[in-house]
């Protein structure tokens, strides 16, 4: 019957470690800082849990010349081994090594190995803890002789390393949670257009670890069947650049309540917010469309302008007047007015879809010019075949996306046509 010697391992920091009478069996664990360095170096290269426990048990097994695998709490099943590197059947059962390992942590004794005779299978447990943390045990077992002394003051550097970046890994996750909450209310869905009008609206962060940015969207209702469409752009990213983004956005809704044309509109933002030294410049592009008129009205500051597409599904951009980045407090907008009928889709957006570092930006919009939308029957496509043919998702900023489109009047009963 197979023997399972078992140690865990609490190292004594304040003693050196002496390789001077380990035998030839130790399999040339070094005790040299920079070879040391170099094995935790290669613990924690990512973010990810379950990624830096392979790379534990990669190193463990590596270093000791046996197999290596991590053991946390079990489920209803009981006790198993994750990421395990080596031959399974080197290791002690699961639930052997969990009761070993729950006895080990209520024991004051002292980490010395226990020694082994000949033939046995030897095992070691060492903690998977930092800073009072405990994330499992690391478990490691050979067929060959005992774990030595070095050898086991290595592997608990290496599970202190890789507990660390456990720790940081789920720090990371649940501070991304409480922002990825933060982002959904900072952008919840805006105000809801007059029924005349079809909007579909659409945000994407620069990438998988930015949650939050100063990208934004808005729709606001006014008198007479209209509705003012807003897309906005605040400088730099993050919780800063988010908080500053929902200021703006407070602001907008206020002074559109008072039914002012586009470009009065950001003359009061530009003075509300230059009036905060502490606020953010950000872009703006204001759209007031007016179904009963068939019009748009149009104003910016500092933002690029809108597409229109047609019928046919060619896309041109309409000329805006440019005034200064709101928060600069020089004013100066003006507005700019197009029909618009309901063959046609306005695209407002951000930056982020269409530039590239490096290039230049008429290039950018040109590039947008010459998407065919001929296959997007609605507004919801129209925003798809952007983002597809921009390749938004590898997009290098932030990006905000805003498409809207007149409902056609159902004709009112004995209303007289032209034929």
């Amino acid at each position: 019957m197979v023997r399972w010697f078992q140690t865990f391992h609490r190292p004594a920091w304040a003693r050196p470690v002496s390789s001077r009478g380990t035998p030839e069996h130790d399999l040339g664990v070094s005790s040299r800082p920079a070879a040391v360095r170099t094995a935790l170096a290669r613990i924690g290269t990512t973010l990810d849990e379950h990624a830096t426990c392979a790379e534990l048990t990669r190193e463990a097994a590596g270093q000791t010349g046996g197999t290596a695998a991590v053991l946390r709490g079990g489920d209803e099943a009981g006790p198993a081994y994750e990421a395990v590197h080596g031959d399974p059947a080197t290791l002690p059962p699961a639930r052997w090594a969990e009761a070993a390992a729950r006895e080990a942590a209520h024991s004051d004794g002292d980490s010395t190995p226990y020694p082994v005779s000949g033939g046995a299978r030897p095992a070691v447990c060492v903690p998977l803890a930092t800073d009072g943390h405990s994330y499992g045990v690391l478990i490691c077992g050979r067929d060959r002789a005992p774990f030595t002394r070095p050898e086991t003051e290595l592997l608990a550097l290496l599970a202190e390393r890789a507990a660390s970046h456990i720790r940081h890994a789920r720090e990371h996750d649940r501070v991304s949670g409480i922002v990825g909450r933060l982002q959904r209310a900072l952008l919840a869905e805006p105000g809801r257009p007059h029924p005349n009008l079809d909007v579909a609206i659409r945000h994407l962060p620069v990438g998988p670890s930015t949650l939050v940015g100063g990208d934004w969207c808005e729709t606001v209702r006014l008198h007479f069947g209209r509705t003012l469409l807003v897309v906005g752009d605040v400088m730099g990213h993050g919780l800063e650049a988010a908080v500053d983004m929902t200021a703006y956005r407070s602001a907008l809704r206020y002074i559109a309540s008072a039914d002012l044309p586009p470009h009065r509109v950001l003359r009061q933002l530009d003075d509300t917010a230059s009036a905060e030294p502490e606020r953010r410049p950000a872009t703006c592009l204001i759209a007031r469309v007016d179904p009963g008129r068939g019009q748009v009205t149009l104003a910016g500051a500092g933002h690029l302008p809108p597409a229109v597409i047609d019928a046919q599904g060619r896309a041109a951009l309409l000329p805006v007047p440019v005034g200064p980045p709101l928060g600069t407090g020089l004013g100066g907008y003006e507005p700019a007015t197009w029909r618009l009928d309901p063959e046609q889709t306005l695209l407002l957006f951000t930056d982020g879809l269409v530039e590239h570092r490096g290039e230049d930006i008429d290039q950018s919009l040109d590039r947008l010019a010459r998407v065919d939308f001929a296959s997007a029957t609605g507004v919801e496509d129209v925003i798809d075949t952007a983002l597809a043919r921009l390749d938004a998702r590898h997009a290098e900023d932030d990006v905000a996306v805003l498409a809207a489109r007149l409902r056609r009047r159902a004709p009112r009963t004995g209303e007289v046509h032209d034929h």
